[in-house]
């Protein structure tokens, strides 16, 4: 029997963390928390983020400590650092080190991730796995490991919330009704405000021209709401200052939260500038738009998409001429078979090397006192609470009398 305890720090990570304990062997035991950091989800994006899983209630959000009282309880064979980049390397190697038995330490990522960076494998070098979801992750990842050492393998899983729909019969039973679109945020990209507005304007568009079609602009997370990265220009406030300004009509467009799966049961189309959604899109058999208006490209994250057939344009979304992705692209990016990911063997190895005492730990790269201030940083997110980090540098003074009581 293997024990798994899995730790996330935000919306997205916790989706991705739910859906790889799905998919582990039945005879795994597994459990699933959140540790608390500045970006926290809510309630309602924990729910949404575990909904259609098998996850036992909501989980727990914990402060660092108590992750570490709870992985001693639970005496874990495996601990999934489902977190951001800086909070992977403070739990590695602070937060949770020293744990006994010694367990395995698995991390990854929760999308796309083309083209690899060498920053994401600087922040879970400290780690035994790495958990990418396409064999052209796995290449690039594999070779900047070998080119900057540190770390452990590299290991594939297929994106474990692509078989949502089908182990989820009830989840699409809308009696084939499809009169949805369905927009998909990203917090990231576009940056500008305009370019946002001109999304929002092609939505409005095809809301006016298609009064048939029920327009969704599809949240990570509400104005008020935390998210993996922050979000300037947030979608929702950007279409009321529109409305206020008379561009567009009330009520054009709808904004929602909730499963992404419960609003791709009814979608007759789909569109983003890039998310990872676009591959639930897919597994869903939903024509997708990824738009190519504002660059294609590692900064605008959607340079896996090239040659897919589903990149276009805001003139197409108006008109709502949405496209199936070739076969081809979808066999070489994250649709491989599922008996070709290797994850849970290769932490079954690790878990056989660790108990035998014949596991060596993996190297962090950011070991050393160069990299001590950006620990410190990343130690800050989890041990000051959030609401105090919200007064910024007049808090500072309070902040250092806080670590030092700890």
């Amino acid at each position: 029997m293997t024990r798994l305890l899995a730790v996330a720090d935000s919306d997205s990570y916790l989706k991705w963390a739910a859906g790889l304990l799905d998919a582990t062997p039945q005879d795994w035991v597994t459990e699933l928390a959140v540790v608390r950091t500045p970006i926290a989800p809510s309630e309602a994006q924990i729910a949404a983020a575990v909904s259609g899983t098998r996850a036992r209630g909501l989980p727990q959000v914990l402060p660092a400590r108590q992750v570490r009282r709870a992985a001693e309880r639970f005496r874990p064979d495996v601990v999934l650092l489902a977190c951001t980049g800086p909070v992977v390397d403070a739990l590695a190697a602070e937060t949770l080190a020293g744990l006994r038995p010694r367990p395995v330490l698995v991390s990854g990522l929760p999308g796309i991730s083309v083209p690899a960076t060498e920053k994401a494998w600087l922040f879970r070098s400290g780690c035994d796995l790495f958990v990418v979801h396409s064999g052209r992750e796995v290449a690039e990842f594999s070779e900047i490991g070998a080119r900057l050492g540190g770390g452990g393998a590299v290991a594939l899983a297929r994106l474990p919330y692509l078989d949502l729909l089908s182990r989820e019969p009830g989840a699409r039973d809308t009696g084939g009704v499809r009169d949805r679109v369905v927009f998909a945020t990203q917090a990231k990209v576009p940056r500008r405000r305009e370019e946002r507005e001109r999304i929002l304007l092609a939505l409005a568009e095809l809301g006016r021209a298609r009064p048939d079609l029920d327009v969704v602009v599809k949240l990570r997370a509400r104005d008020d709401e935390r998210q993996t990265h922050n979000e300037r220009h947030h979608y929702e406030r950007l279409w009321t200052a529109l409305e206020a300004e008379g561009r567009v009509h009330a009520g054009a467009v709808r904004f929602a939260a909730g499963p992404m799966h419960e609003h791709l049961s009814r979608a007759a189309g789909f569109v983003t500038v890039s998310s990872t959604a676009a591959l639930e899109a897919i597994a869903a058999n939903v024509p997708l738009l990824v738009l190519s208006d504002f660059g294609v490209s590692a900064e605008m994250i959607n340079l896996v998409f090239e040659g897919s057939g589903c990149l276009g344009t805001l003139d197409d979304l108006a008109k709502a001429d949405f496209r199936v992705p070739a076969e081809e692209w979808c066999g070489a990016n994250y649709f491989h078979d599922p008996s070709v990911s290797d994850w849970t063997g290769r932490i079954a190895a690790l878990v056989a090397a660790a108990r035998a005492g014949a596991l060596e730990p993996a190297r962090s790269l950011l070991d050393g006192p160069e990299h001590a201030a950006a620990r410190r940083r990343a130690r800050l997110r989890l041990e000051v609470p959030p609401r105090m980090l919200r007064y910024g540098y007049r808090a500072k003074r309070r902040m250092r009398r806080y670590l030092k009581a700890l």
